[in-house]
């Protein structure tokens, strides 16, 4: 099998260094690694251009302006240059857990006819806050599973649910249905693994393939990251409309309050702050188009995808009145 990873990054740290590394040691083999950087500076500033290229044969990196990147656009580009029959999709900060990720992501992927992808379980950093160790267990439970249409009245949203931060694509069924939407601001994995799911295909789930990744986001970060969640949501309604996602975040809070009510009771402040953050930016994001574009670029996390946008030009003239 032929088997790319493709790794959009900004500003890497030692840490994607080591991710290289360990995609190199994989059991089963990756064919290359296909790296698309944006400004070619901040990448220099972790190691010379050259010289990563020299360390690591199997690396092919190329450079885009920060204006031309979107998460699927970006993703898009790297698929064009890949000749393989399956791509890994990663970000910078994501750690194979061991030598088995690639092989375990392919054992699901074909384990089932009709997979169009496959995500990995996601593990918590040994600095990880109580509450996100808790989500990344409720995303991303031991037992591997598979989605299609018939588990949409039963699992709702999380039917669609897929991540970048490790996945593979068979490379056929992403070409037709079109690649990854763009420009997008986020979501791009999830817009089209729905787009799988209502073409018949299925969504697989691989447990044993694991990669160290999770976030300490503060209230504000959670608001502005479910700001963006709600925007893509808005812009593609074909997509999302019928499965509302406020059920699941519900459970989820449920469940994490149950939790930290046996091991850790003085967290459900905290709780209750971030969880009311996730829920006002979703909202906001989903009217974002009502919302002057001053204030949609500063709710955003991904305040660069407005720059082409009639939002980002309201917020330019404003800006400079």
């Amino acid at each position: 099998m032929k088997i790319d990873v493709i790794i959009p990054t900004y500003h890497p740290q030692k840490r994607f260094l080591e991710l290289v590394e360990r995609l190199e040691d994989q059991t089963e083999p990756v064919n290359r690694i296909i790296i698309v950087n944006t400004e070619k500076e901040g990448f220099a500033e972790l190691m010379d251009c050259e010289a990563f290229c020299h360390t690591h044969p199997k690396a092919e990196l190329f450079h885009i302006p920060k204006e031309s990147f979107d998460h699927g656009g970006a993703r898009n580009m790297a698929v064009r240059r890949s000749d393989a029959d399956f791509f890994v999709c990663m970000t910078q900060d994501a750690l194979p857990a061991d030598r088995y990720l690639i092989e375990n992501l392919m054992k699901t992927l074909l384990g089932r006819d009709g997979t169009a992808a496959a995500y990995a379980r996601q593990l918590a950093e040994d600095d990880c806050s109580l509450i996100e160790r808790y989500t990344r267990q409720f995303n991303y439970p031991e037992q591997e599973f598979y989605k299609s249409k018939a588990d949409i009245g039963r699992m709702g949203i999380k039917t669609y649910f897929c991540s970048n931060v490790c996945a593979v694509y068979r490379r056929e069924i992403f070409e037709e249905l079109g690649g990854f939407a763009s420009p997008t601001i986020f979501n791009e994995d999830m817009i089209l693994a729905a787009k799988a799911v209502q073409a018949g295909y299925s969504i697989g789930y691989a447990a044993k393939a694991q990669v160290v990744h999770s976030h300490n986001y503060s209230g504000w970060e959670q608001l502005t990251r479910n700001f963006d969640l709600g925007v893509s949501h808005a812009q593609y309604p074909e997509v999302f409309e019928g499965v509302p996602p406020e059920g699941e975040g519900m459970k989820l809070v449920k469940q994490t309050a149950g939790y930290l009510l046996k091991k850790a009771p003085w967290f459900l402040p905290k709780l209750v702050w971030q969880s009311g953050m996730k829920w006002l930016g979703y909202r906001l994001g989903k009217r974002y188009e009502r919302l002057p574009g001053q204030l949609v670029v500063f709710l955003s996390m991904q305040k660069g995808y407005w720059r082409k946008t009639e939002k980002g030009a309201e917020f330019s003239q404003n800006k400079h009145r």
